[in-house]
Parts: C-alpha cells; structure tokens; sequence
C-alpha cells in the first residue's frame, strides 16, 4: 500500500481503529487515549488526525525518518502508523506543557493595559 492511500485510508475513524488495535501496542494505545481525550477524540478520531496533521506539518527530517523505517520492515504500514501517532503525540505534549502565551500588544504593557491602541 502506498502511503498517500494509507493516510488516506485512515480517514475514515473505523479503519483508523482497526489499524491503531492491530499494531497491538497496549501501552501506545494508552497514550493515544489520554492524549486523544484531552482533544475530545476517540482513538480511531486522534490516529487520523495525527495521520493528516503528520502529512500536513511534518518537517523533512521526519519524513525522511519515516521513509527510512518503512524502507528497512516487512510491514511498512504499521510503521508508518506508528511513526506517525508517536509524532503526533510529542507535538500534543509539547503544546500541553506550554506556558499559556500571554496577552500584550506591541508597546510592551502586558495584559492590554497600554489603553493607548484602539
């Protein structure tokens, strides 16, 4: 299976569950379901979100790391999804130990208390 049909494929939550079960990973799909209920998503939801978040904002290096893993398995497929929901996760951690960005405009008040800007 090519990887555009791949990501295509688990589009749909149905397939995009069966394929996050076969990997047979308890401990990943733990994490996909802590993860993916702070986003309000079942589990086949948050695989094919991350498939698509993956296609869409994946940076060279990590394509190039996933071409590479799925160059060197017999099932290319379970790696890719894999590779996928893993970055996916990093990412959703990142962005949930982030300090919440403050609220300034350019002058440098903070808490829009400048009153100076319209």
């Amino acid at each position: 299976m090519h990887l555009g049909a791949l990501i295509s494929r688990l589009e749909n939550e149905a397939d995009a569950m069966r394929a996050l079960e076969a990997l047979g990973d308890l401990a990943l799909f733990a994490e996909v379901q802590e993860v993916g209920a702070q986003h309000d998503e079942a589990p086949g939801e948050y695989l094919a979100n991350a498939a698509q978040r993956f296609a869409a904002a994946a940076s060279d290096d990590d394509w190039l790391t996933l071409m590479g893993a799925m160059e060197r398995t017999d099932d290319p497929a379970s790696v890719a999804i894999d590779k996928m929901l893993r970055w996916a996760l990093v990412k959703d951690r990142a962005e949930a130990t982030e300090p919440p960005a403050q609220s300034h405009c350019g002058c440098g008040s903070r808490g829009g208390g400048c009153g100076g800007h319209a």
